[in-house]
């Protein structure tokens, strides 16, 4: 569940607080001291992205593991937390409740929840930057809090293309990331972009979507071969293709999309004899029969779609339509639009599968051409 604040979405600890109880003389009923100090270890991220349940009961978690609560210590009550962090009732008391599901709180009539289990995994922090939000990012970012588990907690940013920025959240990242996995697209600066991620230890860093020339050592990657994918994609398309004399790709002017999705492009249109163009701004285009476009923007795609049914030309016999990235409504427009993507799913599991195994292995996400319609 995203959610934007400012410029920054952060996904961050909540480290809890510094609470000392002392348990009962006979040993069975866990009794608060006096809550001085109380919070002061606590602290939320108001630009956080993840639920604020979620971060309480990250911190709780983590403030278990660090000695700052002990077991059978008292938490403050849900009212408490509810008015020091200025939340809703129903976000504090989903956290502690999260928490007993998972077995790490118990809770006492009449009393509030106490810390039943202080025996847990160690737990992995993870610094999780990625370029936007997209509905392709959700799909990645679900499969690796899924694939991930219970124990560990990740902190999301998001620096929307922009690597001033980029470059200014990973120079102020916390020291004591178990992994640093990053998603490195920027509209300008990004040839600079290897000597800040160079400055992340190797064995910490895993790259998302997109290889960087010139970092060092050996560290993770998942990632697309962006010049590969498109050249084979529409290789696997040339039956539907063959329909139309001209092929079109819709780049804004300032994008953040890799240049190899353009030289993949320009070389199967020269090594297929394609007339081909790269258009800038699609609402300037007018559209042609014989033609066959290829959006990367979703916003280009509403107006290219726009624009295709203001002419009496049928979109799959005098237009063609291929659009970047799977999504499930793209399975309903206009009966079906043909589709180009990686394994957004996979990108996310095979991740966590690196964190998980403590791996540096570059693994290669396979990309999809999906046919319907609209070919």
């Amino acid at each position: 569940m995203y959610r934007h604040a400012c410029q920054t979405i952060v996904f961050r600890q909540v480290l809890f607080a510094n609470i000392r109880m002392f348990e009962d003389p006979s040993g069975s009923t866990p009794v608060a001291m006096n809550k001085k100090s109380v919070f002061q270890h606590l602290s939320i991220d108001y630009y956080s992205a993840t639920p604020k349940y979620l971060q309480l009961a990250q911190a709780i978690i983590k403030a278990i593991g660090n000695g700052n609560i002990r077991k059978d210590d008292m938490l403050p009550s849900i009212n408490e937390l509810s008015f020091e962090f200025e939340i809703a009732r129903d976000t504090a008391e989903k956290g502690y409740k999260y928490l007993k599901s998972i077995g790490v709180l118990g809770s006492v009539p009449g009393k509030g929840y106490f810390v039943k289990e202080t025996n847990l995994k160690q737990q992995r922090k993870i610094f999780l930057l990625f370029n936007k939000l997209s509905p392709h990012k959700k799909i990645i970012y679900d499969a690796l809090v899924a694939s991930l588990g219970e124990l560990s907690s990740i902190d999301f940013y998001i620096y929307n293309n922009d690597f001033d920025f980029f470059k200014r959240l990973i120079q102020n990242a916390d020291k004591d990331y178990s992994h640093y996995v990053i998603i490195p697209h920027f509209v300008e600066g990004g040839e600079q972009a290897h000597e800040v991620i160079n400055r992340i230890p190797k064995d910490k860093l895993i790259l998302m979507d997109k290889l960087i020339p010139g970092i060092e050592g050996s560290y993770g990657a998942v990632y697309e071969n962006f010049e590969k994918d498109i050249y084979g994609a529409l290789e696997q398309a040339l039956p539907q293709l063959g329909k139309y004399h001209t092929l079109k790709i819709i780049v804004p002017y300032n994008t953040y999309h890799p240049q190899e999705i353009l030289q993949g492009f320009t070389r199967f249109c020269l090594q297929y004899a394609f007339n081909y163009k790269v258009v800038h701004n699609i609402a300037n285009e007018p559209i042609k029969e014989g033609e066959a476009y290829i959006n990367l923007m979703e916003d280009d795609l509403v107006i290219l779609i726009e624009k295709i049914l203001s002419t009496h030309m049928k979109l799959g016999k005098h237009v063609g339509l291929i659009s970047y990235n799977e999504t499930p409504l793209k399975k309903i427009i206009l009966n079906g639009i043909t589709t180009i993507s990686t394994d957004f799913q996979m990108m996310g599991e095979k991740t966590a599968e690196l964190i998980l195994k403590q791996s540096l292995q570059h693994i290669e996400i396979p990309f999809y051409l999906t046919l319907r319609n609209s070919l």
